[in-house]
Parts: structure tokens; C-alpha cells; sequence
């Protein structure tokens, strides 16, 4: 999972976090509604968009950017989206940008023809490696932290966290929400890390198998096995086919052999029975008999001795 996927799905399950890191209360996510829409002229998707859920409202439109790369064309591209959404949407509303960096050397600096915007504060910037400056903050602050801390002090973080969690997100449904996040932040950053590991680091082993971690991991491993399990079948389905296949023409071989054998045989006894008759039809010329008393003798057509006795005449 890419990181700022993590990111976004994490604004989308706390989206008080925005405001927590621009300095507002984070209540003020309750009139808004995170989103992403289609800015069809570009052919692109805004994927944090921060609406208020009153049309009317006098609350401005936030514009979230999550970057983890170096892009010197950052700034000219998340704008220029930002001002054809708002010539293709025509909202009422002011607006106000957030670019959310891993650390502040990735940021390439915003041109001077958008700077103006950075002195009205409408554009913000967040750098996520100079947050450890603000010590602890709420829950969903520190998931932010633990993914760009070194992994040293992630694993010392982690357990705390998930305490915390457990603790103080009293709403049961988010509270499961937040502690998967985690557990996708920990698989994400700690590639390298067995399952075992893993569990080590958060959960006791009664807790393990009650973890979505564990759940997860489990559903991945069953379908790996299911798709393993499909592959040997169908490798065999193959090899059984082709068994049969190499049995089908070794039958229809043999069968087309002996039909030829058969015709042979057949073409090569004809022909000796009749070299015998001819034979016989020749002997008994020899002896005077005629065609009738031959044909009779031998109880054979009369034109095929007939036909014998000319071509021997005919010699």
C-alpha cells in the first residue's frame, strides 16, 4: 500500500486530523464532508477534497495534497487542478490548500506567481518530520508520526498508541477503524518484519486472533493457498487431460492400424485366391475342357472363365 493511500484513508476515517494540523479544532470536521471529485477537463481525480455538508455554508472548501516525492512541478499542478475544479463547479465558498510533505526537503519551494497565496494563508504547508516538535497530540496525530518515525521508535510507539486508542475513542465502530489503521501502518512500514514480529510489537497472544491484523494476514495466507491449491488442480486437470489425449490417439491409432491390416490382409488373400483360380481355369484348358464344363465344374460365372481363357488365348 502506497503511503499517501494510508494517508488519505486515514483523513477519511479521522478527518479532524486537517484541522488538528492547521491549528483548528478538530471538531470543525462534523460540518464537512471528505471526498474526492472528478475535474473532468483535466481527466484527473482530486482525492482530498474537504466540502461542507451546508451548501450554504460560509466555512471555506479545503483542498488536501498528501506528497511523498520529490516533484518540482508540484505546485503548478495541484493549483492549476484546484482553480479548473473551481471554474468547473462554481462553489460559493472560499478555499484554502493544504499540502501535507513527509519532510520539508522534499518541497521544491511555491513559484512566485502563487505566493501571494501563502502570505493570505490559503495555502498551507505541513512538513510531517518537524511534528515531533509538538510532542504528544491526540490519537489520530500520533498514527501520523508513527509512520514517518524511524522504526525504532515506531515499535516502541506502537503498543502505547493502541492503548491509547482503546482508551480515549470511545465510539466503538471508529475505535476498530483506527486500530486497523495502525496495524496497516505497521505492515507497511515494517516490510521486512515476520507475522510473528508483528504480532510481537502490539498484542499479547489471546489478542492476536481477535486482531484485524490477524484477520487480514489470515484472509491473505487462505486465499494465497486457495490460488495455490487451483494452480496444482488445474496443473493436474492438464496432465490427466493430456494422459487422456495420448490414450485416445494410442486407441485410435491402433484402430486405424488394424483397419489397415485388415484391408492388406483382405487385398492380399483376394489376390492369392484368385492367381489360385486363374490357375485352376488355365489347368483344366490345358485338358481340353471347355469354358462351360469349367464355369460348371468350379461353379464360377462363366464370363469371368470366359474372360481368363481369352487373355490366355490372346498371349
Amino acid at each position: 500500500m502506497r503511503t499517501d493511500t494510508i494517508f488519505y484513508e486515514l483523513f477519511q476515517t479521522c478527518p479532524g486530523l486537517l484541522f488538528e494540523l492547521i491549528g483548528k479544532q478538530p471538531s470543525l470536521a462534523q460540518a464537512y464532508q471528505f471526498t474526492s471529485v472528478e475535474v473532468k477537463e483535466l481527466a484527473r481525480t482530486m482525492d482530498g477534497l474537504f466540502l461542507p455538508t451546508d451548501v450554504k455554508s460560509s466555512e471555506p472548501i479545503y483542498f488536501l495534497e498528501v506528497q511523498f516525492q520529490k516533484d518540482n512541478n508540484f505546485y503548478w499542478r495541484f493549483l492549476t487542478e484546484l482553480f479548473v475544479y473551481i471554474g468547473q463547479y462554481k462553489p460559493q465558498q472560499n478555499w484554502q490548500a493544504v499540502v501535507v510533505w513527509a519532510k520539508r526537503s522534499l518541497d521544491p519551494g511555491v513559484p512566485i506567481h502563487y505566493q501571494a497565496f501563502l502570505a493570505s494563508n490559503q495555502l498551507k504547508q505541513i512538513y510531517l518530520d518537524e511534528l515531533d516538535r509538538i510532542g504528544t497530540g491526540s490519537v489520530q496525530l500520533d498514527i501520523v508520526k508513527l509512520v514517518v518515525e524511524s522504526e525504532a521508535k515506531a515499535s516502541k510507539q506502537v503498543k502505547p498508541l493502541i492503548q491509547r486508542t482503546q482508551e480515549e475513542v470511545e465510539d466503538e465502530s471508529l475505535r476498530r477503524d483506527v486500530i486497523e489503521l495502525i496495524e496497516k501502518v505497521l505492515v507497511y512500514k515494517f516490510t521486512s518484519k515476520s507475522r510473528e514480529e508483528l504480532r510481537k510489537m502490539i498484542y499479547t497472544e489471546s489478542e492476536w486472533k481477535q486482531s484485524n491484523l490477524y484477520k487480514s494476514l489470515r484472509e491473505e495466507a487462505i486465499k494465497d493457498a486457495w490460488e495455490q491449491v487451483k494452480e496444482e488442480v488445474k496443473q493436474e486437470a492438464i496432465k490427466d487431460a493430456w494422459e487422456q489425449v495420448k490414450e485416445e490417439v494410442k486407441q485410435e491409432a491402433i484402430k486405424d492400424a488394424r483397419e489397415q491390416v485388415k484391408e492388406e490382409v483382405k487385398q492380399e488373400v483376394e489376390q492369392e485366391v484368385k492367381e489360385k483360380f486363374e490357375r485352376s481355369v488355365l489347368g483344366f484348358l490345358k485338358l481340353g475342357l471347355t469354358v462351360e464344363q469349367i464355369a460348371t465344374g468350379l461353379n464360377f460365372p462363366i464370363e469371368k472363365v470366359r474372360q481368363i481363357s481369352d487373355e490366355q488365348s490372346s498371349n
